[in-house]
């Protein structure tokens, strides 16, 4: 069925409900989430350093050649890793806030992701700085999916016209 542009300015899409104080605070802990990934993709560069000799010593049947490769590879890994990670926060904050329920659903998948990966990070041995930003993203993780589905969350993310 045809429907003619409204002349009046207003939108024919019935209007969203005001962003609700849960996903106000679920979008701010999203960038927050970005900021601690963007401080540890920092502090894993300047931390890298010891790289070489770490895989020196797991394979010492290993070259320099193979060394310097597989030193490169971890670099260029994690650089790519927390670039997507910060970029994925970023965008979940921003279609959070604008009441996507596919961003909404989107990030608890990623969540459940950053579960698996979480408990990959605690079986294998670290110190205590490399246990901190992943046990801290997962928590900033977890509050904001807990908020984003909080009963107060749901009208805004609602499809507009549903009833």
């Amino acid at each position: 069925m045809y429907q003619p542009y409204p002349s009046n300015g207003q939108s024919v899409e019935p209007e969203r409900p005001p962003e609700p104080a849960t996903v106000l605070n679920a979008v701010k802990l999203m960038y927050v989430g970005a900021a601690v990934s963007t401080v540890s993709l920092i502090v894993s560069l300047v931390s890298i350093g010891g790289t070489k000799a770490a895989i020196r010593k797991a394979k010492p049947s290993l070259t320099v050649a193979q060394v310097n490769q597989l030193n490169t590879f971890i670099i260029a890994l994690a650089v790519i890793s927390g670039l997507v990670g910060i970029a994925l926060w970023l965008w979940m904050a921003r279609a959070n806030s604008q009441g996507r329920n596919w961003a909404r659903i989107l990030s608890s998948v990623l969540f459940i992701f950053a579960t698996l990966d979480l408990f990959g990070v605690i079986s294998q041995p670290k110190t205590i700085l490399g246990l901190v930003f992943p046990v801290l993203t997962w928590i900033i993780g977890l509050c904001a999916v807990v908020l984003l589905w909080r009963p107060a969350s749901t009208a805004f993310f609602r499809p507009q016209g549903a009833a």
